[in-house]
């Protein structure tokens, strides 16, 4: 069966890589005229996005990275920008 969701819904749900780490949060969906193209993520206080893009807001995730939606998202890894903790120890 097809379970429907409203697309209000997901907003402020929280989003996870499919490896479990806490991504962000969906601020707002971003529509064509027949689906959903992607979703803008925040950065959140603690989230991976916060490490990774410093002082950004967040990013878009195109809607083919999603893999599930239900109690929070998950998206594939492959959204996830590269980052090893190294990089944040050379800025410093």
């Amino acid at each position: 069966m097809l379970k429907m969701k409203k697309i209000t819904e997901s907003y402020d749900m929280r989003v996870f890589t499919d490896d479990g780490e806490y991504f962000g949060d969906i601020e707002e969906a971003i529509l064509t005229q027949t689906k959903v193209f992607g979703w803008r993520v925040r950065s959140t206080k603690n989230s991976f996005l916060s490490k990774v893009l410093g002082s950004a807001k967040g990013v878009i995730v195109p809607h083919q990275l999603v893999k599930s939606i239900g109690d929070i998202i998950i998206i594939s890894k492959a959204a996830v920008p590269s980052y090893t903790p190294e990089e944040e120890e050379k800025e410093e």
